[in-house]
């Protein structure tokens, strides 16, 4: 058994760090596998001249033909996924080089399911392993790792099936209401492999320019930009007959500048932008624009008024801002995961119990459409054609005028959820688990910002305050980092610091949100998986703003070295 963990481990560890990114088109499916020779002979047809699909496609038709022990049963079903991943990380640092990284990996993740669709071996240590695949095209080496890989993953399962089966004896009821496993419409995709094509020297030149600005702002302490581009092509096959290859990339900038107030609190800025195509990125001259706007945004900072007041009212959420809290409190919970053996749970999260209840105002509606490519021009990363279980990705109406109708679903089914929408999705070397996609929202009664910030101050005048709140960008924890006052008398702004919102969850989403805006904006992110949120400004007529409780850190003892040099 340890071995088999430190395996798995091993491949986890090395790309806990990594994510994926995103693709093109499908070609589709009948609802049954096809059999026999003919199947076999057409498969390989598919694959013939990729000595990686080809390897994987063998070995599969070995493992099928030969994988029985005494006393267990075969397989009933059997899947490979590989992620061939290139990734290139670049960043600098005051105008110096601090980091540079190409890497290359394969990674081979095997699942083996003993038993039925009804009751399988899918629990504890029968859930699949990972290993690395070498790089070389040679399909002795690789096939020989898909076999040792898919012996552990086959003794693993056998022990994990018999584990579940006496784990089931404690119950009276029957403790699997559900499947185990959807069934699914075999699928065959074979789209054109990607490379990473960056100029790595055009970068790093750039990237060391926009952190030189610094000498211009000697009350910054440290400032940086990271360049982070990487391709993966995935490879997917099955017993039931799915062929899939899929080519995705991303590339993601990364500005952060940070700085201390006199008090000692500590301040910082981190725009980032993500992108499918390399040159959809900000160019150099926007880099330095956006640099020298972050460090004089932070320089602001250190001078602005700290939020000493208790205040409940009125908040306004930029674009940029809301596609954080909400990607932070609705993305997760629409997720339709599968409790543990013996809840009696449909799923897990904070909508556990919302299945058909109001868990938003009637005025918005949310949709999870992985299969829409861009919007208003804009490339989206959570795009793609077929999920990491091989099966087609679905547009799914989430929330419709508020109401929670549906949650994202992979092939492990839930109450009322008997089969996949498309939505199983995993990082390289890990299981696949329902994710969103394309996650967007959408208002019935949308307002122009202009609106949304005249109604701000004449909600704050109506209830005696002498401003409400406007916040342009979030840091981690929801914590603004660009917080406005806006007064009600005259509408003129003002910059301050050092708040925190009490009470920004799901019951103030349902009962305090009141308007959205018609500014929705493209938020492209990779966290483990390339996603997007697409969303506008949100109004809420009543959130508390207090002081944060931040601890302030001792000033620098002495002066920054000087910045010309010697």
């Amino acid at each position: 058994m340890s071995g088999r963990r430190g395996k798995v481990i091993c491949a986890a560890a090395l790309l806990a760090s990594w994510g994926l990114a995103h693709a093109p088109a499908c070609r589709a499916a009948g609802s049954d596998a096809p059999d026999g020779s003919s199947a076999t002979a057409k498969a390989h047809e598919v694959a013939k001249g990729d000595v990686l699909l080809e390897s994987l496609l063998t070995e599969l038709d070995r493992s099928k033909d030969h994988l029985k022990m005494d006393g267990v049963k075969p397989p009933y079903y059997i899947e490979y996924r590989v992620d061939d991943v290139e990734n290139l990380d670049t960043e600098a640092s005051f105008g110096a080089l601090v980091g540079d990284q190409r890497a290359h990996v394969r990674v081979l993740r095997v699942v083996v399911r003993l038993g039925d669709y009804k009751l399988d071996s899918f629990y504890g240590q029968g859930m699949g392993g990972a290993t690395i695949l070498p790089l070389d095209d040679d399909p002795i080496a690789l096939r020989r790792q898909i076999w040792l890989m898919t012996d552990e993953a086959y003794k693993a399962a056998a022990d994990a099936y018999a584990e579940k089966l006496s784990a089931l004896k404690q119950f009276t009821a029957d403790p699997n209401p559900v499947d185990d496993f959807a069934k699914a419409p075999v699928v065959t995709k074979i789209g054109p492999s990607v490379r990473l094509k960056v100029d790595e020297g055009e970068w790093k030149k750039t990237l060391e320019e926009v952190t030189n600005l610094y000498r211009a702002f000697p009350e910054i302490q440290s400032v940086s930009a990271s360049a982070r581009f990487r391709a993966v092509n995935e490879y997917f096959v099955n017993s039931e007959g799915t062929i899939v290859r899929d080519g995705r990339a991303n590339g993601t900038i990364t500005l952060v500048g940070g700085t201390q107030a006199p008090d000692g609190m500590r301040l910082q800025r981190s725009p980032y932008w993500t992108e499918e195509r390399v040159e959809d990125l900000p160019k150099r001259e926007d880099l330095l624009k956006e640099m020298t706007r972050t460090l004089e945004t932070l320089k602001a900072l250190r001078n602005a008024p700290i939020v000493e007041e208790s205040y409940r009212g009125p908040v306004l959420f930029m674009p940029d801002a809301s596609d954080d809290i909400l990607f932070g409190l609705i993305g997760d919970g629409i997720l339709g995961r599968k409790p543990q053996l013996g809840k009696p749970n449909r799923t897990t999260g904070v909508f556990a119990t919302s299945y058909k209840s109001r868990v938003l105002p009637k005025f918005v509606s949310v949709v999870d459409d992985p299969t829409m490519k861009e919007f208003a021009g804009k490339k989206l990363v959570g795009s793609y054609d077929v999920d990491s279980e091989g099966v087609a990705a679905q547009a799914v109406n989430v929330v419709a005028e508020g109401t929670l109708e549906n949650y994202l679903t992979s092939r492990e089914p839930i109450r009322d959820f008997p089969e996949s929408n498309g939505h199983g999705r995993a990082a390289p070397g890990t299981s696949a688990m329902p994710a969103i996609g394309t996650l967007i929202f959408r208002s019935s009664e949308p307002q122009s910002p202009q609106d949304l910030t005249k109604k701000l101050k004449e909600m704050a005048g109506a209830a005696d305050k002498a401003y409400g709140y406007r916040v342009d960008t979030l840091g981690p924890g929801n914590a603004p980092r660009l917080l406005y006052r806006i007064y009600a008398s005259d509408g003129h702004e003002e910059l301050v610091r050092g708040a925190v919102f009490n009470e920004l969850d799901v019951r103030a989403l349902r009962n305090d949100l009141v308007a959205m805006g018609n500014d929705s904006l493209v938020s492209n992110r990779v966290t483990g998986l390339p996603e997007t949120i697409i969303a506008p400004s949100l109004l809420f007529d009543e959130l508390e703003v207090k002081r944060a409780d931040t601890t302030k850190e001792k000033l620098p003892e002495y002066p920054a070295p000087e910045l010309k040099k010697p």
